[in-house]
């Protein structure tokens, strides 16, 4: 990785992690301290932890069109100050209605999806499933700190401290966006014409995304659900406190993520991404079916959770990468939008799923989430190898009318993207080798004013 890329995956794994932080380190309190609000109701201190999940899944679409068609980093700002002011008005609440309001507002400052894309729009395609790993890997281990260091700091602070400490992270989340580069973004097709039906008409006709969606909402789904389901049987089985659990999920998950590297690398290098995914996916099956059938002892309970994981990272680190590598280049946000939207969308689902199946049997509430995960598989086996272009980068000749040098370069054929830093006078270009010629090469050393390796 350069340097433009590693300042971008700091940048925007540092925003990732504040923000998740701030709002896990709730989760796992506010069953117990919620009820110190007034006209709270098991419903309603329900209903403020996950209303936050819902607003995300609504606005993650809104966010992300507007986000193709205006400049991206405006868009995370302002959803960054929405998460701020919910977090102020939640640790000012005193009653539960309040709460639900602050969740909600810093719900809707849904840019999950917009932040994914900058760090496309800046990072190079034989790097992206790198970027893209380390910031799945950030996104679960925040989450995993946020489960430990919530009911460790409730005491000290309260309840309105941790909501304040939110408002104070996505301070500092705004002051980290300064950090990652800002690109321009020159596209062979403006959308300036388009309007959003059609832009997101655009997305919604792609087959493979949509196969990549219900990839996510499954897995999103299935996740919720365990993280219900499982606290109960960790207690029952191995007599573990539920501060005690973080210390299980956490060497689990870092295992999990050790064991997918060779298998991210190969699906990037040697072009298997198809086959990955799917044999992920159909891990993912066979560990909820073990967990059906040994989640009343320890070591069933361990492996089945390992094995989940393992394909749980190899999925969010893939999933990312395929939609920058298939969505149109106009329309990358709407379609990270999109799969956010998914993915909120089966944690709700899975929540909910996870409260109905809390007091069944083990082989039917774990069958019965083995049968989704199985489900999603067939629905997606049809799925197309993504497209895999090349990426160079070149520098911007001093004194070059950026704008003008940049249609130069579009105008060649065979160049697919293009992504300006005009700050660091560097250049993306996204091209597709198979229709590069020899006159093209030369075309692109000259206005890049040096012999290209291409």
């Amino acid at each position: 990785m350069n340097s433009v890329e590693k300042r971008a995956i700091l940048g925007v794994g540092g925003i990732f992690a504040l923000r998740m932080i701030g709002l896990f380190m709730i989760v796992p309190v506010f069953s117990v301290y919620g009820d110190s609000y007034a006209h709270a109701t098991p419903f309603l201190i329900g209903l403020a932890v996950g209303i936050y999940g819902l607003g995300q899944a609504i606005f993650q679409i809104p966010m992300s069109l507007a986000a193709d068609k205006f400049p991206r980093k405006p868009i995370i700002m302002l959803g960054l100050v929405l998460f701020a002011i919910g977090g102020i008005i939640a640790a000012n609440a005193t009653d539960i209605y309040e709460v639900i309001i602050g969740r909600a507002l810093a719900g809707s400052g849904a840019v999950s999806a917009v932040l994914m894309a900058l760090l496309a729009d800046v990072t190079r395609e034989e790097v992206r499933t790198k970027a893209m790993a380390t910031m799945g890997l950030t996104i679960a281990t925040s989450i995993m700190l946020a489960f430990a260091f919530g009911p460790l700091l409730v005491g000290s602070l309260g309840i309105s401290g941790l909501f304040w400490l939110t408002a104070g992270f996505a301070l500092l989340a705004m002051i980290l966006l300064f950090v990652v580069p800002t690109p321009l973004r020159v596209l062979k097709h403006n959308l300036d014409n388009k309007s959003i039906g059609e832009q997101l008409s655009t997305v919604l006709k792609i087959s493979d995304l949509n196969r990549l969606h219900i990839g996510i909402f499954a897995l999103h789904l299935t996740m919720t659900a365990i993280f219900v389901i499982l606290p109960h049987q960790l207690s029952e089985v191995l007599g573990l406190s539920v501060r005690q659990q973080g210390l299980v999920y956490l060497p689990l998950l870092f295992i999990g993520f050790a064991v997918a590297i060779p298998f991210i690398i190969i699906a990037e290098k040697q072009r298997k991404m198809r086959q990955v995914f799917l044999g992920a996916m159909a891990l993912m099956t066979a560990s909820l079916a073990l967990l059906a059938l040994g989640s009343q002892v320890g070591v069933g309970i361990i492996l089945g959770l390992l094995l989940y994981f393992m394909g749980f990272n190899l999925l969010e680190a893939t999933i990312p990468s395929w939609i920058s590598k298939r969505a149109p280049v106009a329309n990358k946000a709407t379609a990270m939008g999109l799969n956010s939207s998914s993915q909120f969308f089966g944690a709700f689902v899975g929540g909910a799923m996870g409260g109905l199946l809390l007091k069944q049997p083990d082989l039917l509430a774990w069958g019965l989430l083995s049968v989704i995960m199985a489900a999603a598989l067939l629905l997606i086996i049809p799925i197309a190898q993504p497209p895999y272009l090349s990426s160079t980068t070149v520098s911007i000749p001093k004194d070059a009318d950026v704008q003008a040098w940049s249609r130069q370069i579009l105008a060649i054929h065979g160049v697919d993207e293009l992504v300006v830093m005009a700050k660091e006078q560097v250049a993306y270009l996204k091209l597709d080798k198979t229709q590069l010629d020899d006159a093209a090469k030369k075309e692109l050393s000259h206005l890049a004013q040096s012999p290209l390796d291409i």
